[in-house]
């Protein structure tokens, strides 16, 4: 009788500790990967930053051009017709 009650216990403790293992390995994998992200987040961060410097100079630039484009053609315009070109009409004939 003491047999089976040590197969049984054999199979829980099997079985319990095979659910333990697992976590063990799955949490330890997880702070294995959770270390390896952290390392890499200071030059993440250095790399968004460099972007957003290079994004918005390039926008700064644009917004220049453009705000000079606008002054340049406010003050260049002019109302005054431009002058007649010379026509040549079809009555006249050319030296000859």
């Amino acid at each position: 009788m003491e047999r089976p009650l040590i197969a049984a216990l054999l199979l829980v403790g099997l079985i319990i500790g095979s659910g333990v293992g697992s976590s063990y390995a799955r949490a330890r994998r997880g702070w294995n990967d959770y270390q390896a992200a952290k390392k890499t987040v200071p030059g993440a961060r250095r790399a968004a930053w460099m972007m957003i410097k290079v994004v918005t100079t390039k926008i700064g630039v644009i917004a220049l051009l453009l705000i000079g484009a606008v002054a340049y053609a406010a003050t260049g315009g002019s109302d005054e017709p431009a002058p007649p070109t010379p026509s040549s009409t079809t009555d006249e004939r050319p030296d000859r």
